[in-house]
């Protein structure tokens, strides 16, 4: 599949939308909406006795709280492993000693660009920046074992979250 004509519909702070009209493997054409995203980072911060750390928020999109990692948008020409460690500083309080690439994924590459980068933060010392003013979020600190059960259970649905927890627990054999 080519791309032929892209026409832009919507440009926001977070996301852009344009619909590419594009020629198919058959030769016909199709038309397929886009959303651009810049892409994100995430982290799973586990603390020395392994409990992770996560946030808890009112996500518009489910229309409810949900429990996630901490994440964040790339800034323009920001590396992801900033990125990762800044947003776990506004959300969480935390710095990294130590922060692993754990990979990364596309959640829905059927109508958006949007990557995220997942890292494993460890070695956390307090150092906390201010959170964004649009964002209440509240930290909680649950046994790594417990956020698994969680997963099970329905309580965690949020995919980067249930990605990057079971990555930490394959990695460490958790």
């Amino acid at each position: 599949m080519t791309g032929q004509r892209v026409r832009q519909i919507y440009s926001g702070r977070v996301v852009h939308l344009a619909l590419h009209e594009i020629q198919l493997p058959d030769g016909s054409t199709a038309i397929r909406e886009l959303i651009e995203h810049a892409g994100a980072a995430a982290v799973v911060a586990l603390d020395e006795a392994n409990h992770v750390l996560l946030v808890r928020q009112f996500r518009i999109g489910a229309h409810q709280h949900l429990y996630e990692i901490p994440a964040g948008i790339l800034e323009a020409g920001e590396p992801p492993a900033s990125c990762a460690s800044r947003e776990l500083q506004e959300e969480i309080g935390y710095f990294p000693g130590r922060l692993d690439a754990l990979g990364g994924f596309y959640p829905t590459p059927g109508y958006t660009t949007e990557y995220i980068h997942l890292y494993l933060a460890r070695d956390l010392s307090p150092a906390p920046l201010q959170q964004d003013h649009d964002e209440f979020i509240e930290v909680t600190r649950i046994p790594f074992g417990e956020a698994l059960a969680m997963i099970e259970r329905g309580e965690i649905v949020d995919s980067k979250t249930i990605i990057g927890l079971l990555r930490v627990a394959r990695r460490l054999s958790l």
